[in-house]
């Protein structure tokens, strides 16, 4: 087994979890079984009950974890599907440690930061061990010398002292600043960072130096030599004008060479000609060009929905247009200026979400496509609000709400699930993680996925009410995908429109670059046969 870890310095936000993604493509390209985990010094036990604005949005695997937004990168860029020992907090650290010395584990020793909670982090990193995997690559959240993080650094650095040097490697990102006054690059942000990392007894091996601009041949010497690395593994990680080039950019620039080199992988062909193939396409795009709204209650921060934008875009690569992405907020949106914010889009995203605050803008965004034949996609609550707008605007149902928003309305058409009705704790109790769907035949549905039986990635606590079924189809709102035994409904679509489906799934997450998600595909389509 193999090791690369993944730090950062100076600022967040550099690219570490698109660098530790761009490694796993590199090295999965030459042929290595690759997998990809994070670790977040943070005392929440997981990014579930946190508010999108704090963290971003909640990635959601096939298991069931609620984990951080980096693994969707991860999965999108590498192509594999992750786990909950692949998302990993120091709150879920602590509650384990905590609950053995609980149950008497410790043997009445005094539990203690070194040995027992930098233990608990490295079994955490050895959970892969006598599994397919070859490499395990691990991100590290936060910066260098945050003081949450602390205990994740120590625990990296006796992985470092368990295992041969040959099989551990120290990837540390970090900034080059440019000042346009003088027009240069500087170094002392980095040196200061790997200083920082050195006082924890790690040096790093490579350097990825995020920069505006190359990096000139002078100061790759003089970064090398006041960080004590080879010039060779000092990297230049350039913006890039999309997120998917970073990989090979980093290929050019030698970082899985210089891995290899380190690690002593033999295989160190790279083989890259379907991901060039896949960049080529996007960057050939033609100058068509269509504009999705995204009508949401956390537009404040793009990557409250950023699943949503990459599937979007993945869908666009696919059919050679240009996507743009229009972020509307949807406590703006109101029955006067519906027509306003809306008019000049080709489609329609509502998204998911949780309690009422913007609900009534969603509901006129979903009623002014379905009246002006806009496409149409519903997310989770988007479904759910789908199926409100169409009781109280066609059925003209009174009172019509979801039982999450008011308990007591007169047409509950979205209640509470059975087995949540009990639960008291938010914290992991949701309905979550991968679930089947079986699709009605001679439906949208079916049109889009090409099969009789789905797998998608669920969060939610609230459905789709039964006793309302018959009168919603009676007048076009079909249900088009339910659970096996027929229970729940995971899809609806309108009858009689160009495009107008929505799933109580999230199909975001399992959307790729190279191979998009059915229903965003749809839409996508659906905007260019209307356009």
């Amino acid at each position: 087994m193999k090791y690369i870890f993944v730090t950062g310095g100076v600022v967040s936000g550099l690219g570490k979890g698109i660098t530790a993604a761009s490694i796993g493509r590199l090295l999965k390209n030459r042929g290595y079984k690759v997998i990809n985990q994070k670790f977040d010094p943070y005392i929440n036990v997981d990014p579930g009950t946190m508010n999108p604005y704090e963290h971003g949005e909640v990635f959601v695997t096939d298991d069931g974890a609620e984990t951080d937004l980096d693994l969707g990168h991860y999965e999108r860029f590498t192509d594999e599907n992750l786990n909950k020992n692949c998302s990993i907090t120091m709150g879920k650290i602590y509650q384990e440690v905590i609950e053995k010395e609980r149950k008497g584990d410790y043997l009445g020793k005094t539990v203690q930061v070194i040995p027992h909670v930098t233990n608990a982090i490295k079994e955490k990193i050895y959970s892969f061990n006598n599994q397919n995997v070859d490499v395990v690559i691990t991100e590290i959240g936060g910066t260098i010398g945050d003081i949450e993080g602390l205990s994740i650094i120590e625990a990296i650095r006796q992985v470092g002292l368990e295992n041969a040097p040959e099989d551990v490697l120290y990837v540390h990102v970090t900034l080059l600043p440019y000042i346009s006054g003088s027009n240069e690059l500087k170094s002392k942000p980095t040196q200061h960072s790997v200083k920082e990392l050195q006082s924890f007894g790690i040096k790093p091996d490579i350097l990825v130096c995020r920069t505006e601009i190359d990096i000139p041949e002078n100061l790759r010497e003089k970064i090398a030599l006041f960080c004590n690395v080879r010039k060779e593994n000092v990297i230049a990680n350039k913006t890039a004008s999309c997120l998917y080039e970073v990989p090979l950019m980093l290929e050019k620039e030698g970082l899985a060479n210089d891995i290899c080199k380190h690690l002593r992988l033999d295989k160190n062909q790279p083989n890259n000609k379907e991901w060039e193939k896949m960049i080529e396409t996007i960057v050939n795009v033609s100058e068509k060009e269509i504009t999705i709204g995204i009508v949401g209650k956390y537009i404040r921060l793009e990557d409250s929905y950023l699943s949503v934008i990459e599937s979007v875009h993945h869908a666009g690569f696919a059919q050679g247009v240009k996507t743009k992405i229009k972020l509307i907020d949807s406590e703006k949106v109101t029955s006067k200026n519906v027509k306003e914010i809306l008019s000049e889009l080709d489609g329609i995203i509502v998204p998911g979400g949780f309690g009422n605050r913007g609900i009534d803008g969603k509901i006129e965004a979903i009623k002014y496509a379905r009246e002006n034949n806009i496409p149409f996609l519903g997310i989770c609550l988007g479904m759910q609000m789908a199926v409100i707008e169409f009781a109280r605007n066609v059925l003209k149902l009174e009172d019509v709400n979801s039982e999450e928003f008011d308990n007591k309305c007169k047409n509950p058409v979205i209640h509470i699930m059975d087995d949540q009705k009990n639960i008291k704790k938010k914290g992991g109790t949701m309905r979550l993680g991968s679930y089947p769907c079986v699709i009605k035949k001679d439906s949208l549905a079916e049109k889009l996925y090409q099969t009789k039986e789905i797998q998608e990635r669920h969060r939610h606590r609230f459905e789709y009410n039964n006793d309302y079924k018959e009168i919603m189809e009676k007048e076009g709102l079909v249900v088009s995908g339910t659970s096996p035994d027929g229970s729940l409904v995971e899809m609806v679509e309108l009858k009689n429109h160009p495009f107008f489906i929505a799933g109580q799934f999230h199909p975001e997450f399992k959307s790729r670059p190279n191979r998009p998600a059915p229903l965003f595909m749809g839409l996508i389509k659906a905007c260019l046969n209307n356009k």
